[in-house]
């Protein structure tokens, strides 16, 4: 297993995201890594958790990451937020997205989660599963 590809294959599906005019009419560039001090915007995109697991073949390291991107806002209803995670779907299930270090062989949506938070939040949280390999 290998996990020194993870930072590239953060730093590509951010870009990815970044890129997407779709989801800059939703949100803005209101996507994050990290959540900024201070006062959230009113609907926003953060990476979040994210799992992986040995999937070498003998020949090359390789890891199968399962990754969380959220959709947040306090915008009421669920359409705003569903949108914005309709067109992250869009973008990243089977995406081919070039890494820095290693390659992408595949990526796909996983599950959705639609939660109300405190404070009249919604909350979409999105699981995508990669496979990468570090040769």
């Amino acid at each position: 297993m290998s996990y020194a590809v993870s930072g590239a294959l953060q730093t590509a599906v951010y870009a990815a995201l970044q890129a997407d005019t779709t989801l800059e009419t939703l949100v803005g560039d209101n996507i994050f890594d990290a959540l900024p001090t201070g006062t959230l915007p009113q609907t926003y995109v953060a990476l979040g958790p994210e799992t992986a697991t040995e999937a070498g073949d003998g020949t090359d390291a390789g890891a199968w990451h399962e990754f969380v991107i959220s959709v947040v806002t306090e915008i009421a209803g669920f359409l705003t937020a569903k949108q914005a995670a309709g067109a992250i779907s869009d973008v990243l299930h089977e995406a081919e997205l070039t890494l820095t270090r290693g390659q992408l062989v595949g990526m796909w949506f996983r599950k959705a989660k639609a939660t109300r938070e405190t404070g009249g939040l919604r909350r979409i949280d999105l699981t995508f599963r990669a496979r990468v390999e570090d040769n």
